[in-house]
């Protein structure tokens, strides 16, 4: 059955509401759902979200999941590869955009001093 994100216009974004941590990353970073019809458990359709990362905030642990992920650093800096201490890694400053296909290992992720991510995740059409 074909899954359809909502159909929206502009409209301002309230950008202090609206903000939670998504389920197993650390307080810190919240994400803001702009549209989405994502659904993990048949694989199908996408979601578009807002990340933020907290100052000082990281992940311990690489990321790994089954639909592919657009990401643009929209302000601020991210550190890619850090340990489970948050140290080490490589520092990229916005603008810097990634594109990873399903199954591919990233992360662990830090912010010294913040920053917002722009996210698209989606399943191709064959349910990958």
């Amino acid at each position: 059955m074909p899954m359809n994100k909502p159909h929206l216009e502009f409209h301002a974004l309230d950008m202090n509401e609206g903000w939670k941590t998504p389920p197993g990353y650390p307080s810190g970073i919240k994400q803001k759902i702009l549209a989405s019809d994502i659904d993990e458990k048949t694989k199908m359709g996408s979601r578009t979200r807002l990340l933020r990362f907290e100052p000082g905030v990281f992940t311990t642990k690489p990321f790994v999941h089954d639909h592919w992920e657009e990401v643009y650093l929209v302000s601020g800096e991210l550190t890619v590869g850090n340990d489970e201490n948050g140290e080490g890694g490589e520092t990229f400053p916005a603008p810097t955009y990634a594109c990873r296909p399903p199954g591919a290992f990233h992360g662990p992720f830090r912010s010294d001093t913040g920053c917002i991510l722009y996210e698209i995740h989606y399943y191709d059409e064959s349910g990958r």
